[in-house]
């Protein structure tokens, strides 16, 4: 089964970077679409980014367009998420999650889409 486990998560100021990592193991990861999601206290888990299994197609939410980048190097098995001109509404946990059923879709951004999740990981963003 797959094994997701993020790390790079921390506290920063506002308008600060950070650059969030997730290794998968497990099943074949260029098999798998990644995404990444964030849950702030007392609110739902909503989607930041996807990633089709070649990299080659990314979407994101609104929220962080233009500041978040997706990005994954197959031969290491990780998808990592660039974090930049953060701000405090991007305090959360950060999960990652796989998608093994449609891999070359960049549709397909709610939990039910991505069949593994991570345990996740905080960040922190202070005014």
């Amino acid at each position: 089964q797959v094994q997701l486990v993020e790390s790079g998560g921390g506290s920063v100021q506002a308008g600060g970077s950070l650059r969030l990592s997730c290794v998968f193991s497990g099943r074949t990861f260029s098999s798998h679409a990644m995404g990444w999601f964030r849950q702030a206290p007392g609110k739902e888990r909503e989607f930041v980014a996807r990633i089709t299994w070649s990299g080659g197609l990314t979407y994101y939410a609104e929220s962080v367009r233009g500041r978040f980048t997706i990005s994954r190097d197959n031969a290491k098995n990780t998808v990592y998420l660039q974090m930049n001109s953060l701000k405090p509404e991007d305090t959360a946990v950060y999960y990652c999650a796989a998608d093994g059923i449609s891999p070359r879709a960049i549709t397909g951004t709610t939990a039910a889409d991505f069949g593994s999740w991570g345990q996740g990981t905080q960040v922190t963003v202070s005014s």
